[in-house]
């Protein structure tokens, strides 16, 4: 997966495909906040029923 940083700088980006490839995914369970990332990744990994690695590598393969 690309670093925090890259996440961030693409966020918008990233965000929108997420939504586009997974609808069930909301704006709640994707925001990035500051020192939330693995709350984030923990919210996404619920709604998708995957696990953190699956998830980090669906994000790297946007």
């Amino acid at each position: 997966m690309t670093n925090l940083t890259e996440l961030k700088g693409n966020w918008n980006e990233t965000k929108g495909k997420l939504k586009q490839k997974f609808a069930l995914l909301t704006d709640d369970d994707l925001l990035l906040v500051e020192g939330k990332h693995d709350e984030m990744m923990g919210k996404i990994q619920a709604r998708l029923g995957k696990t953190k690695e699956e998830i980090q590598k669906l994000i790297a393969d946007l």
